[in-house]
């Protein structure tokens, strides 16, 4: 493999019976290939394609096979097969952006606090030699809509210092999506998982799997059997998208899916995931969070200061139920963001510093349903 290496750096001089363009292009992918830290059977796999290009490139015809070719080289050489991110496994950091970002949840919170507890320990143990790797755990983050989950998730990245990718399944309609597809078919890429990895650079990603139990219904059982082996440990560290062709290990990767509901969720899948329910948030709690989280940042989006607009005590309420309860807080973002703008158009008509908002006039900001 070395001999045919050597000959792939040779063949780097110019040629005058290719395209200057293509001949750096060639030359382009021959450095980056012998700098990139690859497989060594995939290495000698896309050198001979190497080879196979620039043979390619001397005939009038080879525009087709030669861009699905230098397409395949690009995506193997864009896996993060060895990079890789240090976890922050500090318990007290992770408190602080949890706190900073949610609002209750305790026990959600406590449970990630044990996994990173136990990350910490399996780190410990590769390190001294009685482990081979680290395992992370696959959480299942169940709740209603608009209770938290998929933020949570982006909470536990920063506080993991990880990557985050999101792969969505809300209508999801063929396993292709997440598998990819054969390069002998004509605009074939890379699945959501691949591409994912290759978005984050690292092969230690949180990749949120977001929506499981939202896939069409004629691909639910494909779909299912694909993220049986996303998911399970024994499977997972040779995953193979049908485009590379090649196993990828994903066994460092943590997963985190949500789900409204496990009643569409494959039972093979269920039982490989730690089951967390997002509770629903009550009216005192949905009212700290409009003051502390949702207001503040929704001012700072919209460039004005926090004490431009004013809310009365007795104002709230209509706040979080401008049509009944709900159980997350979808409906009192619309709602506060609706103020917001409200609260804008006043101040420039009016040449107001700042709204208040009380029982007389809190009509006017809520929306008309």
């Amino acid at each position: 493999m070395q001999e045919e290496s050597a000959q792939i750096q040779a063949t780097t001089v110019a040629d005058p019976s290719i395209d200057p363009l293509v001949q750096q292009e060639l030359d382009d992918l021959a450095s980056r290939i012998s700098e990139k830290v690859l497989p060594e059977e995939l290495r000698f796999k896309i050198e001979r394609m190497l080879k196979h290009l620039r043979r390619a490139a001397h005939s009038s015809s080879y525009a087709e096979e030669y861009e699905r070719t230098a397409k395949y080289i690009e995506w193997a050489l864009a896996v993060p097969w060895q990079e890789k991110s240090e976890d922050v496994l500090d318990l007290e950091r992770a408190k602080k952006v949890f706190e900073e970002h949610h609002y209750g949840m305790q026990e959600i919170k406590d449970r990630i606090l044990e996994y990173m507890a136990i990350l910490q320990f399996q780190k410990q143990s590769v390190a001294a030699g009685k482990a081979d790797s680290v395992r992370a755990p696959i959480l299942l983050l169940v709740g209603l809509v608009g209770t938290g989950k998929t933020t949570f998730a982006y909470s536990i990245a920063e506080a993991l210092g990880r990557e985050i990718i999101r792969v969505p399944f809300g209508g999801m309609g063929s396993a292709r999506d997440l598998r990819g597809q054969s390069r002998l078919h004509l605009e074939a890429e890379p699945g959501l998982v691949i591409k994912g990895l290759t978005q984050a650079k690292t092969r230690n990603p949180v990749m949120l799997l977001d929506e499981i139990d939202r896939v069409s219904e004629d691909a639910r059982m494909d779909i299912m059997g694909v993220l049986v082996e996303l998911l399970d440990p024994n499977q997972n560290h040779s995953f193979t998208d049908h485009y590379l062709d090649f196993p990828v290990d994903l066994s460092e990767v943590l997963f985190i899916a949500t789900a409204n509901n496990t009643r569409h969720i494959a039972t093979a899948v269920y039982d490989r995931m730690e089951h967390l329910t997002m509770p629903s948030y009550t009216d005192e709690e949905k009212i700290h969070i409009a003051r502390r989280y949702v207001m503040p940042k929704m001012l700072a989006e919209a460039g004005m200061n926090k004490d431009t607009i004013v809310f009365s005590d007795d104002v709230w309420m209509n706040m979080v139920r401008p049509l009944g309860f709900d159980s997350g807080i979808r409906t009192l973002e619309r709602t506060l963001k609706g103020v917001v703008a409200k609260s804008a158009r006043l101040m420039l008509e009016q040449g107001l510093d700042k709204v208040v908002i009380t029982e007389e006039n809190v009509r006017y900001f809520l929306p008309s349903y």
